[in-house]
C-alpha cells in the first residue's frame, strides 16, 4: 500500500508540473521566443552601425524638412510664374529680370556690409579675447557677460533703440554729441554712407561679444609652453601675439569668418528696421530686402525665387574662395 500511495504520489506531481508549465516563462518555449525578439531589436538599436544614425537622425529629418525641400521647390518655383490660383513655367524669364540696376545696387551694399562685418566682427574680437585672457584684467566675468548680452537682444528692439539714439532731430543722442564736438547734426538714415554705418554698427553690437567668445574658448587651448618658448627666445608681446597666438586660433578665425559672410548675404532685419518701408534711393537695399520687396511686397514670387537661388549660388562660391584663400582645405602636415 505504501508503494502504491508513493506511486500516485509521483504521477500527481508530474501531472501538476505538465499542467503548471505553460504558465511558467521559464519552461514556456514560446515565451522565450517571444522574450528573444524584443532582445533583439534592442540589442539591434544599441550596437555601434545603428546608434550614430539614431542620433543624428533629428538633425537629418529637420534638414531634409525645412532645408533641403524648400530649396528644391525655390529652385522650381524659380522657373515659374506664380500668381494666386495660377502657375505656369516660364524657363529662364525670371533670370533674365534679374540684369537690372536695382539688383546690381543691392548686391553692392550687401557685399561692402559683408567685407565692413568680417573685418570688424573677426579682428575686434580677437583683440577683446586677448584682452580678457590677461592675467591683469579683473572681474572677467562681468565682463565677458556685459558683451555678449547684446546676442540676447532682438535686431528689431535693438535696432528701435538705435534709430532713436540716431535720429534726424537734434535732440538724438549722436547728434547732441555731434553738436558738443562743434558738428552739424546728421540725417543718419537719409545718407547713404551714414546709413551703412548704421548696419554695420548694430550687427557690430550684437555679434561681437559671441565672437569674442568663440576666441575665448579658442585661447584656453593654446598651450603654455609655446608662450614660454617665446619668452626665451626674447619675443615681446606684441611678437607672441603675431607668431604664437594668431596661428592657433587659425581655425577658429576660419570658422568666423565664414558664419559672418553668410550672414551679411543672408543680412535682412538690420535692414528692414531702419527702412521698414523702403529706404530713399536705396541705400539700405540688401539682396534679402530685394527679395521680400519683389516676392512678398510686389507679389512675384517666382522672380523673387529666382533671385534667391543667385544669392545662394554667390553664398556658395564666396564661402569656397574664402575657405580655398584662408587654407582650410589643407591637411596639417602641409
Amino acid at each position: 500500500m505504501a508503494s502504491s500511495s508513493a506511486s500516485d504520489q509521483s504521477q500527481l506531481q508530474l501531472e501538476t508540473e505538465e499542467y503548471r508549465s505553460p504558465l511558467s516563462p521559464n519552461k514556456d518555449p514560446k515565451y522565450k521566443k517571444n522574450k528573444r525578439g524584443p532582445n533583439k531589436f534592442f540589442k539591434l538599436l544599441n550596437s555601434k552601425k545603428v546608434v550614430p544614425y539614431v542620433f543624428i537622425s533629428p538633425f537629418i529629418i529637420t534638414f531634409l524638412i525645412l532645408t533641403l525641400y524648400p530649396a528644391i521647390q525655390g529652385i522650381i518655383m524659380s522657373f515659374q510664374s506664380v500668381l494666386p490660383g495660377q502657375v505656369s513655367f516660364i524657363g529662364l524669364e525670371n533670370y533674365s529680370r534679374i540684369t537690372n540696376g536695382t539688383f546690381y545696387k543691392a548686391l553692392t551694399s550687401t557685399t561692402i556690409y559683408v567685407v565692413l562685418t568680417v573685418i570688424i566682427l573677426t579682428v575686434i574680437p580677437i583683440l577683446l579675447a586677448v584682452f580678457l585672457d590677461s592675467k591683469l584684467i579683473k572681474m572677467k566675468t562681468f565682463l565677458r557677460a556685459s558683451f555678449f548680452i547684446p546676442a540676447l537682444t532682438s535686431t528689431i528692439v535693438g535696432g528701435m533703440i538705435f534709430r532713436l539714439m540716431f535720429g534726424e532731430q537734434d535732440t538724438a543722442v549722436a547728434n547732441q554729441i555731434l553738436n558738443f564736438l562743434g558738428m552739424d547734426a546728421v540725417n543718419w538714415r537719409f545718407n547713404a554712407i551714414s546709413g551703412m554705418f548704421l548696419m554695420v554698427l548694430l550687427a557690430s553690437w550684437r555679434w561681437i561679444g559671441v565672437n569674442m567668445l568663440y576666441f575665448l574658448a579658442a585661447l584656453q587651448n593654446v598651450p603654455s609652453e609655446l608662450y614660454e618658448a617665446a619668452k626665451i627666445d626674447g619675443a615681446s608681446k606684441v611678437q607672441q601675439f603675431w607668431y604664437v597666438t594668431l596661428p592657433q586660433l587659425k581655425p577658429i578665425v576660419i570658422f568666423v569668418m565664414t558664419i559672418t559672410i553668410i550672414n551679411g548675404f543672408r543680412m535682412f532685419e538690420e535692414s528692414f528696421v531702419f527702412w521698414e518701408a523702403g529706404s530713399p534711393g536705396n541705400i539700405g537695399l540688401t539682396v534679402v530686402g530685394y527679395i521680400y520687396q519683389q516676392g512678398i511686397q510686389q507679389n512675384d514670387m517666382g522672380f523673387g525665387a529666382a533671385v534667391g537661388v543667385i544669392l545662394m549660388l554667390i553664398i556658395f562660391v564666396v564661402s569656397i574662395i574664402n575657405l580655398l584663400v584662408t587654407g582650410a582645405f589643407k591637411r596639417g602636415d602641409e
